[in-house]
């Protein structure tokens, strides 16, 4: 594995209903930056990709998002963790393109930058939205139980998306790999 997907609200940061609107809204969930640290460190690289529709309806700026992220790496820097690269799709539902998941445009931009294969490149997600991006690719599918996890479990997952590894949150992910 030389590549970890990840999305962001709901697996790094704690999901707001409202969305992360400001870098003062944006909080890490506990020991997701401690898992991320701990790839870092196996030399694995770390992509965030993630849809922030916030943006396109025009609540924030993408400055402020740019804001936003500033925070999301600082807090990573103080456990000492990095993310490779933030790939941001700001699309709204209502006019989706093919980056916006659950289309899988912004994971084969990942892919395609890090040279990764999709069978040994697993995608984290809470939302169903993740799983068929990454099942679209054949990325293996990772839904932790953080954010809308256990909404997204207990609504059950199509069989399109299977198989699909579930685990309470990143932390415990990361642990599963025994690295």
């Amino acid at each position: 594995m030389k590549l970890v997907l990840l999305d962001r609200d709901g697996v790094l940061n704690v999901d707001r209903p409202d969305s992360v609107k400001s870098p003062e809204e944006l909080m890490m969930i506990p020991g997701s930056a401690q898992a991320v640290a701990r790839l870092n460190a196996k030399g694995i690289r770390v992509a965030v990709v993630t849809n922030q529709a916030v943006v396109g309806r025009g609540t924030i700026t993408h400055e402020e998002l740019n804001q936003i992220h500033h925070r999301l790496r600082f807090c990573l820097k103080e456990a000492g963790a990095w993310v490779d690269d933030i790939f941001v799709c700001t699309d709204t539902d209502e006019v989706p393109s093919l980056r916006r998941k659950p289309a899988p445009g912004l994971l084969l931009e990942a892919l395609n930058k890090y040279k990764a294969k999709a069978e040994e490149t697993p995608m984290i997600g809470d939302a169903l939205r993740d799983l068929q991006a990454a099942a679209a690719l054949g990325c293996p599918r990772v839904l932790v139980l953080t954010g809308k996890g256990i909404v997204t479990q207990e609504t059950g997952l199509p069989e399109a998306v299977h198989p699909v590894k579930i685990y309470p949150d990143l932390q415990a992910y990361v642990e599963s790999l025994h690295i």
